[in-house]
């Protein structure tokens, strides 16, 4: 940092110092204008290459993503298995 210039926030004057600040803060507690995040959680699930290539093919002839088609086949089977 420049000499004798201090941080806007914390009133560091060294980046050891501004460190040190945000390890105990966070910055919501100075901006109050931060929008709300939402998260979407995600997981990766291993399949077998032709099943793979099988789901992509039938995603392409349907015109989505395979991520729709294979949550949206998943939400079936729980369906059907809830009817069950």
């Amino acid at each position: 940092m420049a000499t004798n210039k201090l941080s806007s926030i914390s009133k560091a004057d060294s980046l050891e110092k501004i460190g040190a600040f945000w390890d105990s803060h966070d910055f919501t507690e100075y901006d109050t204008d931060a929008p709300d995040v939402e998260f979407q959680i995600s997981c990766t699930v291993p399949l077998e290459p032709e099943l793979l290539s099988s789901i992509e093919e039938e995603a392409r002839l349907r015109g989505v993503r395979v991520e729709t088609l294979v949550n949206l086949w998943l939400q079936q089977k729980l369906a059907e298995e809830a009817r069950a």
